[in-house]
């Protein structure tokens, strides 16, 4: 099937809006309900920081929150002191009345962030990605190593397999009801004797000497990203690659107060965070990180070498190196 690139994407960008607009349906009844709304109207421009102790919230919680409300147009964010308010016509419609794990969610999320994400795997994983990255294609081309980590219903490390059919795969993903799933798929698909999906953590999964380690739009989920970093190290060859996918985003709030980070800053707020905190450490990347921050914490790891491979409207690539 011939994709046109320019087309796909225009589509996924109506998507996204309507995706960002259910999102933040949710985040309005959540303003409501905790007086966030009222309290920046009346309290005038806060910090997150000001604006939880203001409401007795949680400062990680409200800074997402305000970064999907700005996003979207709902609450103004000012990039010379880092403040949000709300304008006086926001005021009058918003604030004038005259946490959870992600293994704790409906099974239906799952499915749903796997159609969300798989259109843009399967027409750019393969094709654009993969080559983008130094001398990876060739060496699953002959027959290498790898091990998709957070790999949920396991699109990823199927759509890899059925590519690269002398390359071993291994996947895995802390969550076992979809574990499950994907050693379902992968029979279906035909390339259930190829891969091996086995239930464990970032900072744990079994195996050595991989020659290819992706993380697709997970990272910023783990509770100890850099953790998971350091142990990716560990496991990979010397010469080995990791790709890590993840969200499209600038590395300053304003960068990302569009269509895009309104969809991602929503559901960072109601799932991203919430899972990263609900984890040992909770560092709470967000869905909305950037590459400078993302860098930060590979490199913590132990990886000397990070770039950016290449990037859709929707996706940041980045390949890591030791």
């Amino acid at each position: 099937m011939a994709i046109n690139q320019d087309k796909l994407h225009e589509f996924l960008g109506k998507a996204i809006v309507d995706f960002g607009a259910t999102f933040n349906a949710a985040l309005i009844r959540i303003g409501d309900k905790l007086g966030l709304y009222k309290a920046l109207a009346s309290g005038g421009p806060q910090t997150p920081a000001e604006l939880a102790k203001r409401t007795g919230t949680a400062e990680r919680y409200v800074r997402e929150w305000l970064s999907a409300q700005a996003a979207g147009g709902y609450v103004t964010y000012d990039s010379s002191n880092g403040k949000f308010h709300l304008s006086e016509e926001q005021a009058f419609a918003m604030a004038d009345e005259s946490s959870m794990g992600w293994h704790e969610h409906h099974p239906e999320l799952f499915v749903g962030t796997e159609r969300f994400f798989r259109p843009g795997y399967a027409a750019n994983l393969i094709s654009t990605w993969i080559p983008a990255l130094t001398g990876v294609d060739a060496k699953l081309k002959n027959g290498a190593r790898v091990a998709d980590v957070g790999c949920g219903l396991g699109a990823s490390t199927i759509l890899m397999a059925k590519s690269y059919p002398k390359s071993e795969f291994a996947g895995f993903d802390y969550h076992d009801k979809s574990i499950e799933t994907a050693k379902q798929r992968a029979k279906d698909a035909g390339v259930g004797d190829r891969i091996r999906f086995e239930v464990a953590k970032a900072k744990d999964y079994p195996g050595k000497d991989y020659d290819f380690v992706t993380f697709f739009d997970c990272l910023h989920d783990m509770g100890d990203p850099a953790g998971a970093s350091a142990h990716v190290r560990s496991t990979l060859k010397k010469d080995g690659t990791w790709m890590i996918v993840e969200p499209f985003a600038g590395d300053k709030l304003e960068d990302n107060l569009n269509p895009i980070g309104r969809a991602f800053y929503g559901a960072s707020t109601l799932l991203c965070t919430p899972a990263s905190l609900s984890q040992e450490v909770g560092l709470a990347l967000g869905a909305q990180a950037g590459e400078k921050r993302l860098c930060e914490v590979v490199t913590s790891g132990g990886f000397s070498q990070f770039r950016r491979a290449t990037q859709t409207p929707f996706n940041l690539i980045f390949e890591a190196r030791p």
